[in-house]
């Protein structure tokens, strides 16, 4: 890694632990962050991936540890006070409101984040937006949904509902980007197109992403760093050649068919 490693992370998790009664969900899981990373988390079923993310967005209250975005401390607060420090997520199930159209939908997600276009783009806060995030027709183009931006949401297809709410998180504008388990639901060829996106996001925008998936053997060809959660604990966390051979990792999880078809490097 370059000297950028030993730099303030964008986002840092300390000891994340959240419990819903007697059942730990999350169990002592730090990990950071740095700007522009591309890192996957994965894990069997129940293995808190979806609570550490609620957790590092502010959805889900802590019940130890701390979270720092940027150098400040958000431990305990909103998940808006998130969102206004750039950090964006999408849901297993996507968000989208049927009933407006496609551009409406990305419209709405320019107004939430506060940031309405302006005529003059050299104006404020508009200059450090990336041009492809500036509107919604531009974010359209980006996501490959420009054609049908005047139909509604409930006329496209689930997988286009996907790309949908990817759009919607990126007019907030974000610097860190979380996405949950995108691809489910897609066909091979569909998981491969987004995966592609993603890079391609995180590439032109300047972004971090980090991206939970059941899609595993398409994860680990196409992020840089992966994180393995097992029983609500970070059992790994490294490049993906590297966590492929873990045996803890095989015996929780990935089995030895993982091994033979090891991600491209």
């Amino acid at each position: 890694m370059s000297s950028s490693e030993h730099a303030t992370p964008l986002l840092d998790a300390h000891e994340v632990t959240v419990r819903f009664g007697g059942l730990t969900a999350v169990d002592g899981v730090s990990a950071r962050f740095r700007a522009g990373e591309l890192v996957g988390i994965i894990g069997p079923n129940g293995a808190g991936k979806t609570t550490f993310f609620n957790a590092i967005s502010g959805v889900q209250s802590l019940t130890s540890g701390r979270l720092v975005v940027e150098g400040r401390t958000l431990t305990g607060k909103r998940a808006h006070r998130f969102a206004a420090l750039g950090v964006a997520r999408t849901f297993q199930t996507p968000r989208t409101f049927a009933e407006m159209t496609v551009r409406d939908n990305i419209d709405f997600g320019l107004k939430f984040a506060g940031r309405r276009p302006r005529k003059y783009v050299f104006w404020g806060e508009e200059e450090s937006v990336p041009w492809a995030l500036r509107t919604a027709d531009s974010i359209l183009k980006l996501i490959g949904l420009d054609a049908l931006a005047d139909l509604p949401a409930a006329a496209i297809t689930p997988s286009q509902q996907r790309l949908l709410e990817i759009g919607m998180a990126l007019a907030t504008r974000p610097r860190l980007l979380l996405l949950d388990e995108v691809a489910a639901g897609l066909t091979e060829g569909e998981v491969e197109d987004m995966a592609r996106l993603i890079r391609r996001m995180r590439d032109e925008l300047d972004l971090t992403v980090i991206w939970i998936e059941h899609a595993v053997t398409i994860l680990l060809r196409h992020v840089e760093r992966v994180l393995v959660l097992h029983q609500g604990r970070k059992i790994a966390d490294g490049p993906p050649q590297q966590v492929v051979h873990d045996p803890e990792v095989i015996e929780a999880y990935l089995g030895d068919e993982m091994v033979e078809e090891e991600p491209a490097s």
